[in-house]
């Protein structure tokens, strides 16, 4: 599976740092918003509402929580109204990065983001300027276990993954995406603890950073998500 890297185990580590801010909640309603906005309340005909409740309940996001955002994505209560958008642009030493997006106020995103990347040395690039070096593929983190990764593998397998990868106290799994949920749920029932569900742009190769360049890189990438508005990010860094 292309991907896997040092970046990869720096990628899950940040992630468990993240969910110890409170931010995480917000984003996590903003995605359950505008799944709902875009696809209707319904969990059962909106695969992607789906997916974002699943991963806001594996991140303990209340109840009462969800279904406001829901109902506010549905229009059933007031709320703000968000737009989904992606940019694509470069970081410090060439590094393809997609940044998603949700936010009220697209002006001032593009304005905030442009900002980011010039501080690091990176720019803003056109529709499609990177996008061709990512596949969109199903990515399911779950918590290791203490059975053998070739049980594990032989598990993720039979659930229907396309490939799996053992990182630092975390495994990885691709899926096709339309299979994301079908072997989520497999996986569940089996018995491993799954902590998050997503399609995710899957780099086709790593553009390798110096240790100058990728302590830079890593600086942008903070910065970036700790922007309210940034949903996820996506990038073809590694380091050697």
């Amino acid at each position: 599976m292309a991907g896997h890297s040092k970046w990869a185990n720096i990628r899950h580590r940040k992630g468990a740092q993240d969910k110890k801010r409170s931010k995480i909640f917000t984003k996590l309603i903003k995605e359950i918003t505008i799944a709902s906005r875009l696809g209707g309340g319904e969990i059962s005909s909106n695969p992607r509402l789906r997916k974002a409740v699943s991963n806001a309940k594996s991140s303990n996001l209340p109840l009462d929580k969800i279904e406001r955002a829901i109902k506010k994505g549905t229009g059933e209560l007031e709320g703000v109204t968000y737009e989904e958008v992606t940019y694509e642009g470069y970081g410090p030493g060439g590094v393809a990065i997609l940044i998603n997006i949700i936010t009220d106020n697209k002006n001032r995103t593009v304005a905030e983001i442009r900002h980011l990347l010039s501080k690091f040395d990176g720019n803003l690039g056109e529709n499609g300027s990177v996008s061709w070096m990512f596949d969109k593929a199903g990515q399911i983190i779950m918590e290791s276990k203490s059975e053998s990764e070739d049980t594990v593998f032989e598990d993720a397998i039979d659930a229907g993954a396309d490939d799996f990868y053992a990182g630092d106290n975390f495994y990885l799994v691709s899926t096709s995406v339309d299979q994301l949920m079908v072997v989520r749920d497999r996986l569940d029932n089996g018995g491993y603890v799954i902590k998050s569900a997503e399609i995710e742009m899957v780099p086709k190769s790593n553009q390798i950073l110096d240790d100058l360049e990728a302590n830079k890189f890593l600086k942008l990438l903070d910065a970036l998500e700790d922007n309210d508005d940034v949903n996820k990010v996506y990038t073809n860094f590694d380091f050697d």
